[in-house]
Order: structure tokens, then C-alpha cells, then sequence
């Protein structure tokens, strides 16, 4: 079995750099292509999966339990795709479970590795994260701000323009 380039690329930052914003926009743009119309999709559970390590990590509590929740929702709900992904759904289930009650507690964040049972996927996020100089499997770096705080960072003047149409759009069709 192949695996997307972009989902490989979503493993190696999750599990390198450990950007998760990085790991949200790449597999956003992947799955906007491949599924778009499906809020339930498994690409969409894995994306909230990084979000919900990106607020966690930052300390937003609310926003990490919230965006965990409904990872877990969609993920219970695709286990077989998940196990066709590479990853074994019963770890990854008990792990998010572990996750949202640490939350819960306002525990601070520790560094997620997925369970990847696949030999073939590991392989190539392994090679993949040497490509992109990357380490595998390090600890996230608290210190480094712009990853910690990325969204920060980030020129947000498409999406502001989007929502504006979109805005636009729906007053439009009210008149």
C-alpha cells in the first residue's frame, strides 16, 4: 500500500518539528482536494488531532478539550480507515482518551506519538524526515516561539477575504 505524500508529510512534522500548525495545513489542503464535503472525514479527525496538541501545547485548555472531543468523535467513528492509514485504532483511541482527561485536569502538555503499526508507513516518515533534515520522534521544544505560537506568525489576509465574501455572499442571497 501507498500512503499520500501529504499524510507522510502530516506524520513527519507531528512527530519532528512537531508543528502542528504545519501538520494542519498540510493535510487541510490535501483534504480539501480529496473529501472536502465530509466534515467526518478521517483526514478532518487527524487535522483536529494537531490542533488540539497545538492548544494544549500553548495552554488554551478550552480550545484543546474542545478540538480533542470532537477528534475523538470522528476517529471512533472511522476505525477501519484508521487502521487502513497505518495506525492502530485501539492505542490511538485509548491515547486521545488519556489526552482529554489530562486536559481536563489542566495537566501540561507532553509530546504525542501516534501508533503507527504500519512498517511501510514508519519507513517512510523515517525517510521522509531525513529528506527535510528533521529528527523523528524528539520531544517537542517549548522555547521555540515561532513554532509554539505559529498562527501568530501567519499572513491571515486570504482567509479575512474569504470570510468576507462568504459574508457577502449569504447577505446577498437574504436580499
Amino acid at each position: 500500500m501507498t500512503y499520500p505524500q501529504e499524510y507522510i508529510d502530516f506524520l513527519v512534522h507531528f512527530h519532528g518539528d512537531r508543528d502542528y500548525f504545519e501538520c494542519h495545513e498540510i493535510l487541510e489542503e490535501y483534504w480539501k482536494k480529496v473529501d472536502s464535503n465530509n466534515k467526518n472525514s478521517v483526514w478532518v479527525g487527524l487535522i483536529q488531532l494537531a490542533v488540539a496538541n497545538y492548544h494544549h501545547r500553548r495552554g488554551n485548555f478550552n480550545g484543546a478539550l474542545r478540538t480533542l472531543q470532537k477528534a475523538l468523535k470522528i476517529i471512533s467513528s472511522n476505525e477501519v480507515l484508521i487502521q487502513n492509514l497505518g495506525l492502530h485504532p485501539c492505542s490511538l483511541l485509548k491515547q486521545i482518551t488519556a489526552r482529554i482527561t489530562s486536559i481536563e485536569k489542566r495537566n501540561n502538555y507532553q509530546s504525542m506519538n501516534l501508533p503507527i503499526h504500519s512498517n511501510l508507513l514508519l519507513e517512510s516518515c523515517k525517510s521522509r524526515s531525513q529528506e527535510l533534515n528533521m529528527k523523528w520522534l524528539i520531544e517537542s521544544d517549548l522555547t521555540n516561539i515561532q513554532i509554539v505560537h505559529r498562527h501568530k506568525e501567519r499572513d491571515r489576509s486570504t482567509v479575512i477575504e474569504e470570510r468576507n465574501k462568504a459574508k457577502q455572499q449569504k447577505t446577498n442571497r437574504r436580499q
